[in-house]
Order: C-alpha cells, then sequence, then structure tokens
C-alpha cells in the first residue's frame, strides 16, 4: 500500500536533530526503499518553506527532488471541502491542505504518516487509514 508522507515525518527526516524520532526516520527510510511514499505539490512547499538561507533551501529540494508530485486532480479539491466540511459539522476544524491530504490519501486508498494529531479527529469522520510504526508498540 502506498503511503501519504506528511510535512512532519519529512521534517524529521530531513532537517530535525530531535530525539524520539528515530523510529519514524526508519520508518521513512523503509517506505523510500519500498517505493512506497508519495509526496503532493503542497507538502512539497511546505518542507521548503522557511528558508532565507539559499544555499540550504537548494540543498533540500535537491534531496526532495527524488520523488515525483503525484497528481492532484481537481475531484481532489472537491473531496477536502467536503472533508473539511463535514468535519466542521462535528465540531472538528482542519487546515485545506490536511483536508487535500485527506482526500488524495481517500482516492488512492493510501494511508498517511504523520504525527499531527488532527489526523486523528478527521478520522473519527471521513474515510482516512493512518500509517502506523511497526517499530512502536
Amino acid at each position: 500500500m502506498k503511503v501519504v508522507v506528511d510535512t512532519p515525518i519529512w521534517s524529521y527526516a530531513l532537517r530535525s536533530k530531535k530525539k524520539g524520532f528515530e523510529a519514524h526516520v526508519q520508518e521513512l527510510e523503509g517506505l523510500i526503499s519500498d517505493q512506497r511514499v508519495i509526496i503532493i505539490g503542497p507538502i512539497r512547499q511546505e518542507i521548503l518553506s522557511g528558508y532565507s538561507d539559499k544555499s540550504k533551501f537548494e540543498k533540500l529540494n535537491n534531496k526532495l527532488q527524488y520523488f515525483d508530485d503525484f497528481p492532484i486532480v481537481g475531484d481532489d479539491y472537491i473531496q477536502a471541502a467536503n472533508f473539511s466540511n463535514l468535519c466542521r459539522s462535528k465540531g472538528v476544524q482542519g487546515s485545506h491542505i490536511d483536508f487535500l491530504i485527506c482526500a488524495v490519501a481517500s482516492r488512492l486508498e493510501a494511508e498517511i504518516f504523520t504525527t499531527d494529531k488532527d489526523f486523528i479527529y478527521y478520522g473519527k469522520h471521513i474515510p482516512i487509514k493512518l500509517f502506523a510504526l511497526n517499530n512502536l508498540g
């Protein structure tokens, strides 16, 4: 099964030195090795945003060039809006990009790999699957 890898996971792997996320990075490495990773343009944009140092930006951008942006289709935007409206009607707020990630993953029947707890709340109301770390109990 393919896996949409969300921004926090990429951040741990590509720029963070924080302890406690080694299992996430190892899992991402395994997904990359198995060619199961999906990245979409908005996630790439989030990863690359916030760099005032052009050389660091270019270095990170070069690393990400290995991954093609998976196509987003028009219906994904409509589904994202539907997901947003449904969740909001249940008292759950989220970002436009989060719901776009959910829509793409739902269409592809892919899991979402993230540490963003908001996705747990979305998953109570919309048909998404979250990727679980194999290394953790």
